[in-house]
């Protein structure tokens, strides 16, 4: 650890390394919000969507653990498609895991989480378009130790997690693992199906660490995360259940298909996902001042997710979603600090992933073409009153004489990606005082895009009743490559030992999406190949940060102009989600966070974010996006509460953490549409308990959304598309107690 890292580490600012060095949050000229695996603790924050109320600027949706969406200064990152590349970075262990569907997480044994805001291309790579989330696990170090705990609360709600470490100074290893079960907190109607968004994972990594001597060390991290979770809540905002009239709140009637469970992958809603992950990692001084750094890793993950698109009882819109992916990366990284007057980092990265995202439809003919254009039987509802279904009324009505005609298309689109990338960055310190940075990243990418159908004729219609052309067992593929240049450059002033001023410019990028699928030719089934332009962002920000006394914080204020900005939006004709370029757009923000060491048992936070943005009023956009506010971008999100940690006696200390967390009213969409939105939500949250025998024992009770406040996570989805749109309703109160020993 250098000098900032030790003058750090007795205050409270934690020390990073999103430079790539351990430096104090505070000497780093950019804006970063971090909380150590402590501060998750105090917070009781077992995950990224809960972590993301307490960091302004940053909102984590997840829909799923195979559908997070990741939200930096109101620009969303969720696209399954495996032809569309992220636009944040999220780093596990120096690795980039970014890919939607295989990004997911679980955040146990974690020594920090470094959320860094605005492009990072230069130190994050290509993917850091918006910002980065670093999430580094705990090391294995010398000596033996342990921890287990374990919770239980309401939704028959349990967790067992915990490490073990030991070894010594040359050569140590550490396990850990979380366990997490959980009841669904929406009632499913549904016989032989799960109530919904009940929880099962498990994580667990293993690690090594090797230091022969202080100049080298070198790390091996293998990873397992498994979701064997019941189905998302899509419940339909118009179609009544057999409990009255649709609520987004109430009980659901999700039956899935009866028919292909081949195909969907179950015949039971919900997720089953695996992902593995393998990471080595060394660091080697090799010279007076001079550092060698590799970074390798492997990820893959295998996800199949059956859902109830039209959130009803009716046999309608029944998908699945099978989605699997390789990635590869490498970097090295060849680093020099003279410690006084210069330091910086050159070297390269290769980064490759192959992965395909699967989609298949099981419905019923009779229901759908009924739900969709009422053609079969006019005058019958899709749903009744009484939650009778189309396909059922229609049978009675007929004597039998019209059934159910099962229908089944699929879709898959798939996608290779390589990219390699060059990389300079230096800082110049001319005066104590002043610090000069300049960093570029050049970059040269291949997209491969493939895509093929199964789209049979229906019997009823006559063609597929989705507009999907059939690729008559072919896949098409297309490709293309690219290049780019994406530069920082940062100024950091002392204006004394407590308060330091920056400003930055940085270059981000979204790589250009090559679109692939099909249309009907004269001879058949050709591939429709659509080029979307790369989506561009100039990042100005200017800030400051401070820690002195009892008092520590940050204020940034930032601006932000796109260019060929894309977004994902549902094709009314096809119920599919695709990308297009709305043009240009704007950003502007204001973030500022606080931490007042109040006394040595009292310590106050607050934060708050500030953000104005969306896609420009110019004549060049159309008229659907012109002036519309980003997707899940609220105006205002903010934070606040305080932690106890007080002595009764010698061995004995009472803890509490209250805390409320704020975000304006958000769209779920672009365009931008009142029906489907949230106002504003505020929850309040609460920790507390008491430690014993020195901290080795404790007990905690907890609680999230103490209030029971009813909000919606999601709206509009798939069933939008077609008139009626889903709403996915957002937690309840949980709360519970728990157990923790250490060892």
């Amino acid at each position: 650890m250098d000098n900032a890292a030790e003058e750090g580490s007795d205050d409270n600012v934690i020390i990073v390394t999103a430079q790539k060095i351990e430096q104090r949050s505070t000497d780093v000229p950019i804006t970063i919000s971090a909380a150590t695996g402590e501060r998750l603790r105090e917070l009781g924050v077992s995950d990224l969507d809960e972590l993301s109320n307490y960091v302004p600027g940053l909102n984590i949706q997840e829909q799923s653990a195979n559908n997070p969406g990741v939200v930096i200064r109101g620009i969303t990152s969720d696209s399954g498609s495996a032809q569309q590349a992220p636009r944040v970075t999220l780093y596990y262990n120096g690795i980039d895991i970014s890919r939607s569907r295989g990004s997911y997480q679980d955040a146990y044994d974690i020594e920090r989480i470094e959320v860094i805001k605005g492009p990072q291309a230069t130190l994050f790579g290509t993917a850091a378009a918006v910002g980065a989330i670093s999430i580094v696990s705990n090391k294995p170090e010398p000596g033996f130790s342990g921890e287990l705990s374990g919770s239980y609360g309401n939704f028959d709600a349990y967790t067992v997690a915990g490490h073990l470490n030991a070894g010594s100074d040359i050569i140590a290893g550490r396990v850990a693992f979380a366990y997490k079960r959980r009841d669904g907190y929406v009632e499913n109607l549904a016989p032989n199906q799960d109530d919904l968004y009940a929880q099962n994972q498990l994580g667990i990594r293993g690690s090594l660490r090797y230091t022969p001597s202080d100049d080298f060390t070198t790390d091996l991290i293998f990873t397992y995360d498994r979701q064997r979770n019941s189905g998302t809540p899509f419940i339909s905002g118009s179609l009544p259940t057999t409990a009255g009239p649709a609520d987004p709140f109430g009980p659901a009637f999700l039956g899935g298909s009866p028919f292909f469970p081949e195909i969907l992958g179950d015949d039971e809603l919900g997720l089953t996902r695996d992902v593995y992950d393998a990471n080595f990692t060394f660091s080697w001084n090799f010279a007076d001042e001079w550092t060698l750094t590799m970074v390798n890793g492997y990820r893959n993950f295998d996800s199949n997710e059956v859902f109830d698109a039209d959130g009803s009882v009716a046999t309608y819109l029944e998908f699945a979603e099978d989605a699997e992916g390789d990635q590869w990366s490498h970097e090295t990284r060849f680093s020099y600090n003279n410690g006084t007057t210069f330091r910086g980092s050159f070297g390269w990265n290769i980064f490759r992933e192959d992965g395909s995202q699967r989609v298949p439809l099981a419905t019923d003919e009779v229901t759908f073409l009924q739900c969709l254009f009422g053609s079969v039987a006019p005058g019958v509802p899709c749903v009744s009153a009484d939650g009778i279904p189309a396909g059922v009324a229609i049978e009675a009505l007929t004597n039998g004489a019209v059934t159910a005609i099962p229908y089944t298309l699929e879709f898959e689109n798939l996608g290779k990606n390589d990219s390699y990338s060059v990389f300079a960055d230096g800082t110049w310190i001319p005066i104590p005082e002043l610090e000069l940075t300049a960093g570029i990243r050049a970059l040269i990418e291949k997209r491969r895009s493939g895509y093929r159908a199964f789209a049979p004729n229906s019997v009823l219609a006559g063609v597929p009743l989705f507009p999907v052309t059939d690729t008559a067992g072919q896949t098409f593929r297309t490709e293309d490559s690219f290049d780019a240049f994406l530069p920082r450059f940062n100024i950091l002033y002392r204006f004394s030992d407590d308060v330091n001023g920056f400003a930055t410019i940085s270059k981000g990028r979204r790589s250009p999406t090559v679109d692939l699928d099909a249309t009907s030719g004269p001879n058949g089934p050709i591939a429709d190949f659509t080029a979307i332009d790369e989506e561009t962002v100039w990042n100005y920000e200017v800030g400051l940060k401070g820690s002195f006394g009892p008092v520590s914080g940050s204020l940034g204020v930032y601006y932000q102009t796109y260019e060929g900005f894309q977004v994902s939006v549902v094709n009314p004709e096809t119920g599919l989600a695709e990308t297009q370029s709305a043009g240009s757009a704007k950003n502007f923000g204001v973030e500022a966070e606080v931490s007042i060491q109040a006394a040595d048992w009292l310590n106050i936070f607050a934060n708050i974010g500030y953000i104005d943005g969306g896609i420009d009023n110019s004549d060049d956009i159309a008229d659907n996006f012109r002036d519309a506010r980003f997707r899940l971008q609220p105006e205002v999100q903010a934070a606040g509460g305080f932690t106890v940690d007080y002595p009764i006696n010698d061995s004995t200390r009472f803890f509490m953490t209250p805390s409320i967390t704020y975000r304006s009213k958000i769209f779920f969409q672009i365009p931008n549409d009142p029906a489907i939105s949230e106002d504003a939500v505020t929850l309040v949250n609460l920790r507390a308990g008491l430690s014993f025998a020195d901290k080795q024992f404790e007990i905690a009770g907890f609680a999230r959304n103490l209030t029971n406040e009813n909000y919606l996570l999601d709206a509009g989805n798939t069933g939008g598309a077609f008139g009626i749109p889903t709403f996915i309703p957002a937690e309840p109160r949980f709360y519970g107690v728990q157990l923790t020993a250490l060892f």
